[in-house]
């Protein structure tokens, strides 16, 4: 089946909708919906009856989110809550000693930023550095960075003004200074390619509600198989042990694989909607997502700057571009922008100084027209 022919399948094709919100919680496929109605319907009807075929569905979750992110294996793969969960997981998992420090952008999600400043009484410096002065953002982190630095951790993508990192540059630097390599990358997973070993990270997080189409409550979690057993463990219980599905034995010891981060029950049926929603974007190809999702940003960014009463606040070279758009209205301030707009029916985000668009790889290119149109109305 064609792109075309998909997209006219699992979304809606909307009249009175534009939808451009996909950085903050995203729509579900089609085949999304029918997986959560299909599982609600077997539960209904036949309790855990198909409960190993479950389990089959968690493991191609793992599989399909190790070819996203291009880890070694899905044993690397852990499913976890949230991003928070899993920054939580490396914060209070590491040995850290009174003057460590830990490097970040000053333009980062709450996540990214409170797990890391909570480590103060542990005497642990987190260093908020500005991706705006005359340093490349890359080259800014990096300056930042000294003998004490154990972790530098940063978002793929900047939730606001969607600014791109080039991970390669920060990842090289890191694996040979020795320090700890962690992304956020709830921004980019689903939208950009990603490639976790090329970019030598440490520690991969992102939730599946975003760009990867998915529902709140799950998320990757990958840790590099050569550091994983040295975050200590904080949960315990029956799910992460190497013999999970032995109940009487007395004797236990924890996973050698991700799943030693996974301490419960698993999500059954957030698991079912997730896979549901990356096996439509690993159908189509993540390469032609992200030149889709290209294609919308550029496009977006080309009519603001034809509208005088709109200013651009993202960066617009191309290699900084991926899904995200801000703007701002030279004589409307945020806050009132996005209710206008949303009041229209222009599903958007108010984030940093402007409103934020981020269209998906399906948004209909008249649809970007008429909310930038909309966006220049408002008074």
């Amino acid at each position: 089946m064609t792109t075309h022919s998909l997209i006219a399948t699992e979304f809606p094709a909307s009249t009175d909708l534009i939808y451009l919100n996909h950085a903050a919680v995203a729509p579900w496929p089609k085949r999304t919906a029918d997986a959560v109605c299909s599982f609600a319907r077997e539960n209904y009807t036949q309790g855990a009856k198909a409960y190993p075929r479950w389990l089959e569905i968690e493991q191609q979750t793992r599989v399909q989110l190790a070819q996203l992110i291009n880890a070694p294996g899905p044993d690397d793969i852990a499913l976890l809550k949230n991003t928070s969960e899993g920054l939580s997981q490396i914060a209070y998992g590491l040995d850290w000693q009174a003057g460590d420090n830990i490097v970040i952008s000053d333009e980062e999600f709450p996540s990214n930023r409170v797990v890391w400043q909570s480590l103060a009484p542990f005497g642990v410096e987190v260093r908020e550095i500005s991706l705006h002065g005359r340093l490349s953002p890359e080259q800014a982190l990096l300056a930042a960075t000294d003998a004490r630095t154990r972790l530098l951790s940063i978002s793929s993508v900047q939730y606001a003004s969607g600014l791109r990192m080039d991970l390669q540059i920060l990842g090289q630097h890191c694996r040979q200074h020795d320090i700890l390599f962690c992304i956020d990358a709830i921004q980019s997973l689903g939208a950009i390619v990603f490639d976790a070993q090329a970019c030598h990270a440490d520690f991969v997080v992102a939730d599946g509600h975003k760009w990867m189409l998915g529902p709140e409550g799950v998320a990757l979690f990958y840790v590099r198989p050569e550091i994983r057993s040295t975050l200590k463990l904080h949960e315990y219980g029956w799910h992460m042990l190497e013999h999970s599905g032995d109940y009487q034995r007395k004797d236990w010891g924890v996973a050698a694989t991700a799943r030693r981060f996974e301490c419960g029950s698993a999500n059954m049926l957030g698991i079912h909607a997730l896979h549901a929603s990356l096996s439509l974007l690993l159908e189509i190809g993540i390469d032609e997502v992200e030149a889709a999702i290209l294609e919308r940003s550029c496009y977006l960014i080309d009519l603001i700057h034809q509208a005088p009463e709109l200013q651009l606040l993202s960066n617009e070279a191309p290699d900084r571009i991926a899904g995200i758009v801000s703007f701002a209205h030279t004589d409307t301030a945020p806050a009132q922008l996005h209710q206008q707009l949303m009041q229209h029916n222009v599903v958007c985000a108010a984030r940093g100084a402007g409103v934020r668009f981020s269209p998906h790889f399906y948004s209909p290119l008249p649809q970007l027209a008429e909310a930038v149109n909309l966006a220049r109305l408002t008074r």
